[in-house]
């Protein structure tokens, strides 16, 4: 349990709560005190007395004891709250750039395709995240923006899962991307704008060049994080259909690890190379950490007076008092 859950219980005036040190005093007085004689004239009015006896004159002391620490502790106001922390993040503005071009299909990222598992990947670092705007740009030939900067993460994730080779023009326009991503970036609140950018392949479409959108983006303060997704040599890329299922051509991993880290070192970010859907998981997670914003928690108590319950404890035992003492009656 946070110690912060538990019910905090002070006092507005907590020195009055030295007062409470007399009654003692008060007790011991009182029973050093010596009784006044009485004279009787009449032996039948020794024998009958007060009622109650003994018992009731220490309850009578017992009541007065309790009106005395009801009114003192009344006094000093006790109060009692509880803490309420107020947690303030400015978050921070992401663009997801994911490649969509035919490579993405290549099955060198088990369990299923590149794409799948960038998807999967992806989807697991959007629920990591808190309060941050998310954005998602879908690339091959051409670049279009899936989900302008957003909050609503379930809308994001659906987008997410409905990326599919082949809604775009088939090709690698890295520059369109990133100057797509930074269009969107350029404008958001806050400081904190950053770009993932995932690709398996070299730029060879689209009249943006990669380093000149990537200085472009520099300038109005995007970071880019760069991400080469392929197996090192040859990996299998479905071609078709035949006879006995879906046939398989294996063909060279080409990523331009040059460009992509020249875009990233431009930025301030960093490139990354993901051999398998492991690395890939892990690379995602780095970035995670890498971009994390400050929060600012600022923790206050809520206070409700309660000085009427010992007040009420004090007011009840005057009452009984009084009726104790009209009970036990006068002397006859």
């Amino acid at each position: 349990m946070d110690l912060t859950d538990l019910p905090v219980i002070d006092f507005s005036s907590p020195y009055v709560l030295l007062l409470l040190l007399l009654i003692p005093l008060w007790w011991l007085w009182r029973r050093g005190r010596r009784a006044p004689s009485i004279v009787f004239s009449r032996a039948d009015v020794l024998a009958r007395g007060r009622r109650g006896g003994a018992f009731t004159r220490r309850l009578l002391g017992t009541l007065r004891i309790l009106v005395l620490a009801g009114l003192i502790v009344a006094l000093a106001r006790p109060r009692s709250g509880a803490h309420t922390e107020n947690v303030n993040s400015e978050g921070i503005n992401i663009v997801i750039a994911i490649d969509l071009s035919s490579s993405m299909l290549s099955e060198d990222f088990q369990p299923q395709n590149r794409l799948e598992v960038a998807k999967d990947k992806v989807k697991q670092f959007i629920l990591g995240r808190h309060s941050d705007r998310i954005g998602l740009v879908a690339f091959a030939g051409e670049a279009l923006t899936q989900v302008p900067l957003t909050v609503d993460y379930p809308v994001l994730l659906a987008a997410v899962d409905n990326l599919q080779a082949g809604q775009l023009e088939d090709g690698t326009a890295i520059g369109t991307a990133i100057a797509t991503a930074a269009n969107r970036l350029r404008s958001a609140p806050g400081h904190s704008r950053v770009l993932i950018l995932l690709t398996d392949g070299e730029n060879n479409r689209g009249a943006i060049d990669p380093r000149t959108a990537a200085q472009a983006a520099a300038a109005v303060g995007v970071k880019i994080y760069t991400i080469g997704a392929g197996t090192i040599g040859m990996a299998p890329v479905p071609v078709g259909r035949g006879l006995m299922g879906m046939r398989y051509e294996y063909r060279p991993v080409e990523i331009d690890e040059g460009l992509l880290r020249d875009v990233a070192t431009t930025t301030g970010g960093r490139y990354f190379r993901a051999v398998d859907a492991a690395a890939l998981q892990r690379i995602y997670q780095q970035i995670d950490q890498l971009e994390q914003e400050p929060v600012r928690a600022h923790t206050y108590v809520r206070y409700t007076e309660e000085y009427r319950w010992p007040l009420a404890v004090a007011i009840i035992a005057i009452a009984l008092e009084a009726l104790l003492s009209v009970w036990r009656g006068p002397l006859p």
